[in-house]
């Protein structure tokens, strides 16, 4: 067994530990392995596991693996900071977005999103911790771009995207992504029934049972899947 496989072995055990002690159940909960700075091969390794979802946050480097893996059928996702000039690429190669914070990334995201693609899946980046080293949306002002956003033909509004800053406790790591829960379901009262939110991207590997407490559908793991991040 190689140290992917190992890793991932573990990681799901963690995570069907953190699912039983929350009372949640299992088929709610997806895994995203975070593959930045990550090699081609190290992608394929975790695919023979099972998993066939992955973020990444470079986008020269995720256009390689994704020529490079186009033969699997993998669901790639876009988690980092996201400029204007790299929107079309982003379009046209991800099927999910989980760092919009601005309505003019998401208005280009749209424009630029092709039509035979299908509408491209979209979670608001919030930043709860208000800190300046971070992207993403105010919550106070996240509820004003997620209508917004909501509006938009090529995109699909799924939901709220968190990084918090480091806490000790798994106590203390369930205060963010409690107010990150409470955000949607703010949000949720203001949107259609066709638009309501249905996903909270949050949960990294050294949290992820925290979030698992407060309703995450999308654990976003790397180092615990891949080992410590390549420089």
């Amino acid at each position: 067994m190689t140290a992917i496989e190992n890793n991932i072995a573990n990681l799901r055990k963690r995570i069907l530990n953190g699912v039983a002690q929350s009372d949640r159940n299992i088929r709610d909960l997806s895994l995203l392995a975070v593959s930045k700075t990550k090699s081609a091969e190290d992608i394929r390794l975790a695919t023979n596991c099972g998993i066939f979802s992955f973020a990444e946050n470079y986008l020269q480097e995720a256009l390689e693996k994704i020529a490079l893996l186009e033969s699997l059928p993998i669901e790639w996702h876009f988690i980092g900071p996201l400029q204007s000039n790299k929107t079309k690429s982003v379009a046209e190669n991800f099927g999910w977005v989980h760092s919009v914070d601005r309505l003019k990334i998401a208005q280009r995201l749209s424009d630029q999103r092709p039509d035979h693609l299908g509408p491209l899946n979209i979670c608001l980046q919030v930043n709860l911790d208000n800190e300046i080293s971070k992207s993403g949306v105010s919550v106070a002002d996240a509820q004003h771009l997620a209508e917004a956003v909501s509006q938009l033909p090529k995109l699909k509004l799924r939901g709220l995207m968190a990084i918090p800053k480091a806490r000790e406790t798994i106590d203390q790591q369930r205060t963010p992504f409690k107010q990150l829960r409470q955000l949607k379901d703010q949000i949720n009262r203001q949107l259609d029934n066709s638009k309501k939110l249905d996903t909270l991207s949050m949960g990294m590997s050294a949290d992820l049972e925290a979030a698992i407490f407060e309703g995450s559908t999308i654990l976003r793991v790397g180092t615990d899947i891949f080992g410590k991040r390549n420089t």
